[in-house]
């Protein structure tokens, strides 16, 4: 699979004279970096960041399983680039404050396929086994998939679904139970990412649900939807 195969979204740095963007490549499950050419600046090109293995699976539909970037996001302060893998599971938290240089400054899992309750194994050696996510009770169904982060960078919000049908064929309990809204908390120093397990909105039981949640905003604006003026 081509590493640039199906790019989503496309998040640009925060501060008004900074040229990067980064975008989100979901079967690629690549970042790229999107700045202007050192030989032409007139002209944009795209650098390689990132890229995250597939992984070696045995009882899914395929012998490996990407890990899937739904989403990406920049925090305000142009810190951290935050990604989400919705088949593995996983939001990592990358350090970009050179955009030149990203690193992996953080990682908590949140469902996914590969978690030690489902009935796909992953075959690569370097695997450490995932438990399944309970928060206030509740199996978390789905995977990390919509992504909002408080202004101050200290709350990140994650819903599971991604579309109904997609969400049918790899999590059909997500759709029978209905999504999920958690927290993430962000140490505002290290940048370290931990699950807040006194946090829940369960889709399942809103009234006429269950229903499956995607996007979140802020009435006032948030780090998705800014404009710099």
């Amino acid at each position: 699979m081509p590493l640039g195969a199906l790019p989503l979204e496309v998040r640009f740095l925060h501060e008004p004279t900074n040229e990067n963007a980064f975008v989100g490549c979901a079967l690629g499950s690549a970042i790229f970096r999107i700045h202007p050419d050192k030989k032409n600046p007139s002209i944009q090109t795209a650098t390689l960041s990132a890229s995250i293995p597939s992984k070696r699976v045995s009882g899914w539909s395929l012998p490996e399983m990407p890990a899937l970037i739904t989403d990406i996001l920049i925090s305000m302060d142009d810190r951290f680039l935050y990604v989400s893998c919705w088949l593995h599971g996983d939001i990592r938290q990358y350090d970009i404050t050179d955009p030149s240089n990203i690193k992996l400054n953080s990682q908590v899992y949140i469902g996914g396929s590969i978690h030690s309750e489902s009935n796909i194994q992953v075959l690569d050696q370097d695997h450490s086994e995932i438990p399944a996510l309970y928060v206030k009770g509740r199996k978390i169904e789905g995977g990390p998939q919509m992504l909002q982060l408080s202004l101050d960078g200290k709350r990140l919000y994650v819903t599971t679904s991604l579309y109904k049908q997609w969400d049918q064929q790899f999590y059909p309990e997500n759709v029978r139970s209905g999504a999920t809204m958690l927290q993430v908390d962000i140490d505002p120093e290290t940048g370290k990412m931990e699950i807040n397990r006194n946090f829940l909105i369960d889709f399942g039981k809103v009234s006429g649900g269950p229903y499956l949640a995607h996007e979140m905003r802020y009435p006032g604006g948030d780090c998705t939807s800014d404009i710099w003026i």
